[in-house]
């Protein structure tokens, strides 16, 4: 069977026809990465995405980033920058240099924002001489890159309003690695946050140990931890991890997932990293957000999805779509959205798929 049919025969029937709306957020002085969206009470779209200065290069996104808002009248755009959510300044608190990868969620009396924050402190350089060493020499830059890598882990933070004020939830990291030997002693990252139907908050993270790290660059799987308050604490399920590929390969893994509900059933995203290819989209699914089973196909790789659009960019993960978040409407999903490297200027931007019938 050739790969073609092989990803054919394996389409999910709820993503098999995405409808690209084109990218959004294009910016002139940042590179935007990812885009969490969710309904106001007058229908209107609010974004919530990483942004970093151009004077860094690609991957600034451990280094220097931001979550940014904007809003639309329509969930195909055009979007119009609010303000700033969360910033950092390079302090010394665990998530001092970078606020990143965003979701944002509804709750019973505000909204939520879960991220993954990085500090510096221990590298011995400012941060405005990493952002030019980012561009100016990668090789002195990439062990202080992989440094940074090794202090993520994953935060939140609550407002009443989704213009902010936004408050951190507490002054540590809401979900850490685990003691060594651990699964995720390494890093954890990339929450996906889900109301459950029970009333327990459930926050879904990516992590790797610290073996495959040094063996491999890490292989990423998912884990869960629970709590009874949106503040914490959440305490990993001893079942961890969920998702879990390694037995297919050192390099077979997934990243960035989201997860929401259809009915009784739970449905995750994730960037697929080698089980298919490292080019599509997974769909998972599941009777109790624990068993996942095995994934079809959500998405392709952007050109099938968006024609011959510019991918050129300072960064060699050309045409893959990434960071799937999804905007449900009348409860079911109406919108997918990723971000891509390219568009107009070269770096990186948000894109739209709207969910067809």
């Amino acid at each position: 069977m050739s790969e073609r049919s092989l990803l054919a025969s394996n389409q999910s029937s709820l993503f098999s026809n995405l409808q690209s709306k084109g990218r959004a957020l294009e910016s002139p002085d940042h590179h935007i990465w990812g885009a969490s969206p969710i309904l106001d009470e007058q229908g209107k779209v609010h974004l919530f995405y990483s942004r970093w200065t151009n004077r860094a290069s690609h991957y600034g996104w451990v280094l220097c980033c931001e979550v940014a808002h904007s809003v639309s009248n329509s969930p195909e755009g055009p979007f119009k920058f609010v303000n700033v959510a969360l910033t950092t300044d390079g302090d010394d608190s665990w998530d001092g240099w970078s606020i990143h990868n965003p979701t944002i969620h509804k709750t019973d009396d505000g909204y939520v924002m879960f991220y993954m924050g990085s500090c510096g402190k221990e590298l011995g350089i400012s941060r405005n001489e990493l952002i030019q060493l980012s561009i100016d020499d990668k090789e002195k830059f990439w062990p202080y890159f992989h440094a940074l890598v090794a202090t993520k882990a994953v935060g939140g933070a609550v407002s009443k309003s989704l213009d902010g004020p936004w408050e951190k939830i507490g002054t540590i990291a809401l979900v850490a690695p685990g003691i060594q030997g651990q699964w995720d002693d390494f890093v954890t990252s990339n929450p996906a946050y889900l109301h459950h139907p029970n009333g327990e908050h459930w926050l879904y993270y990516k992590a790797w140990n610290k073996k495959s790290a040094e063996f491999n660059n890490g292989n990423r799987q998912y884990g869960l931890a629970i709590a009874q308050k949106i503040e914490g604490p959440y305490i990993k399920v001893d079942s961890n991890p969920l998702i879990d590929f390694s037995h297919l390969g050192p390099s077979v893994q997934c990243e960035d997932a989201y997860v929401f509900m259809l009915g009784n059933r739970f449905h995750m995203l994730t960037r697929d990293m080698g089980y298919f290819d490292n080019q599509v989209g997974l769909h998972f699914q599941s009777v109790d957000g624990l068993d996942w089973g095995l994934p079809k196909i959500a998405f392709r790789k952007a050109s099938e999805h968006m024609g011959n659009i510019d991918y050129e960019s300072n960064f060699d993960r050309q045409g893959v779509l990434e960071r799937p978040q999804v905007l449900m409407i009348d409860q079911k999903p109406a919108y997918l959205y990723c971000c891509c490297v390219g568009g107009h200027y070269h770096t990186s931007s948000s894109v739209i798929l709207k969910i067809g019938d």
